[in-house]
Order: C-alpha cells, then structure tokens, then sequence
C-alpha cells in the first residue's frame, strides 16, 4: 500500500504504524496485484491509477458470482439440495447490475424461474442483519420455506489512488469476502432460532460514514468520531433490544459483533462491561479477514456457532453502517 500510494518515507512510517495497530493479521482480494510483486502490477500501476467505475464493475460481476456460488455450496450442504431453496436474497453494496447477482446465482444453480428473489443493495456492514429479518418474516408467513442469503463483497476493486485519510482507513480496513446463510422454518440440527431485531438510525452521524458512487469507484468516507457515536448510543441501543426481545443482558451467552475496527470493538466492550470471551468470536475474524462489510457479522456468527456447547445458547448481534444505522439480532439454541 505504501508503494501504491506513492509515499514518502515519513508517511509510510506513519502508514505502517496505523497498520500495527490495526490487530488485523490478514485480508483477501480477488485481485491479483495485493499478492504480486510490483512489476506484475495491472490494477495498480501508475499508468492504471484512474480506473472507471466500468472497469471495476467487470472485476466485480465475475468475482463476486464464484464466490456466493462457493458460499451457498457450502452453506447448503449436508442441509437441503439447490432445488429445495425457495427464496433468494443476495446482499452487497460493492457492485450491482441489472441483471443482477441474484439472477446469476439463480441461473448458476438452476433454480426455479418462479422463485422468489430480492436484493439487498448499498446497505453496508448491516445489510446481512436486514437480511436476516426479511428471512425471518418470509418463514413466518411462508411453508416449508428455505431462504438463502448470501452476502458478496468485493471491497479492494474500490481502492482509490489519491492518498487521504479516508482512503488509507478504507484500504486499512477492507477486504474481499462472501458468506452465505439457510433460515428455514423447518428444524435443521445445530441452528439457532431467531428471535427478534431491533434498528436505530443515529442522524448525527450521518455524515460521519457514508459509501458514494463516482466515475472512478465507490467513495468511502470513515469519520475517526464514529467510534464515539457507538460509544454514546450502544448502551441505550442494547437496553431497548434487549426489551424487544424480552430477555436481560445476564442471559445473553454470546456477543456476535461486527468487527468494523478495532477501536469500535474496544468502545463497545468498554460501555458494556463485557469480557475478552466475549469479544473474541469478532477480533478473532477482524484479526483473520479484516472487515468484508455484509459477510463479516456472519463470519462471527459462524465461529460462535462451530464454539458454542450443548447448553443454552443466547446470541446478540449488532451491526452498524451509513445512517449512522445499527442493526442487532437475537438468537437462541435451546441445551441439547
């Protein structure tokens, strides 16, 4: 990255100790160039800095379709077979067309050509939680139903050359990652059952964060005030969940949050009292893959899953992106 900016020796000192401090380990791209050595560069190359929003969108499309394929695959398998998925919902705010991701995964997997689709666009790091909802309120108006979600980001597509402070957070941050989750109103062994969500919009912070479309790439702007927005509104935002769904903080036995930095992991378990354990499901993937936007929350849910034991399992999600939106989710596994 100090190469691709052009920088100075001050400045890529000052990039690398900003990287340290990251506690990011790894990220993933489906470009080539972050894994080449500079004479190999295409996308990053000096003569390439301007590259059309066009451009990125043929990156995108091709990228972004292998990966939900690979995602549902493995999210559906030992489950139910593709012909069992009765509703599509794809999610991504990197890249859309029309046609769009969910006909291509649609066709991929020769699903019905009745079958129910949707999309859920340019919602940022939320979106799987609204996603989940709408699932949720499909299975509770619809038999026998089995939603597929997947959530697709292709993130470093949108690096911008120009070097800022909201382009080095936003190339700091971000990587490329897919994941795919079944909500069925049928009993699958080992699932939680959602239970309830809850939303705020914060409108202070609205200018704080936000994702813009140009000609050459979608624009991330990450203001360094939103961590303290989180911290003033995430205790108020938990109580009023924690109402919706009925149950106290007490009883809530695992802590699913989005990872969108480390500083945002720190205010929270501070304002919250919670523990290391707690935290560790999101600094463990922060630490793995970065922030993939949509995926990420799932990526937690996943490890909370694969660890959670035989006893009663209570998880409280939350989420946050452009708005300054939150998000939050609680599930449950009853003691086997």
């Amino acid at each position: 990255m100090q190469k691709a900016y052009d920088l100075d020796e001050s400045e890529s000192r000052k990039l690398a100790f900003l990287y340290k401090q990251s506690q990011i380990e790894n990220r993933y791209s489906v470009l080539k160039d972050f894994a080449a050595p500079e004479s190999e560069w295409t996308f990053l190359k000096a003569e390439h800095k301007n590259v059309s929003l066009d451009e990125r969108m043929k990156i995108f499309h091709p990228e972004a379709l292998a990966l939900s394929v690979a995602s549902i695959k493995n999210c559906i398998r030992n489950f139910i077979a593709p012909a069992e998925i009765t509703h599509l919902i794809t999610v991504s705010c990197t890249g859309m067309s029309a046609p769009g991701l969910d006909l291509q995964v649609a066709e991929s997997f020769d699903l019905k050509t009745n079958i129910f689709r949707t999309s859920v666009n340019f919602m940022g790091c939320y979106a799987a939680i609204h996603a989940l909802k709408m699932a949720k309120m499909i299975c509770d108006t619809s038999a026998n139903a089995n939603v597929v979600i997947v959530c697709t980001e292709i993130c470093t597509i949108h690096f911008q050359p120009h070097y800022s402070i909201d382009n080095a957070a936003s190339s700091l941050l971000f990587g490329d990652g897919s994941a795919a989750v079944l909500i069925s109103n049928q009993s699958l062994p080992g699932s939680l059952t959602l239970n309830s969500f809850y939303s705020e919009v914060s409108y202070k912070g609205k200018e704080d964060m936000s994702w813009q479309l140009s000609d050459h790439g979608f624009l991330m702007r990450l203001s360094s005030y939103i961590p303290q927005f989180i911290q003033e509104d995430i205790a108020d935002l938990v109580n009023k969940a924690l109402h919706e769904g009925q149950i106290k903080q007490s009883e809530i036995t695992h802590w699913c949050i989005h990872p969108g930095g480390r500083k945002i992991l720190e205010v929270i378990g501070d304002r919250l009292s919670l523990t290391a354990e707690d935290l560790s499901c999101s600094k463990s993937v922060l630490s793995k893959y970065g922030n993939m936007s949509s995926p990420t929350i799932l990526f937690v849910l996943k490890e909370i899953m694969e660890g959670s034991s035989t006893s009663a399992t209570n998880v409280f999600g939350v989420a946050f992106g452009p708005g300054l939106t939150m998000e939050t989710f609680i599930a449950s596994k009853n003691a086997v």
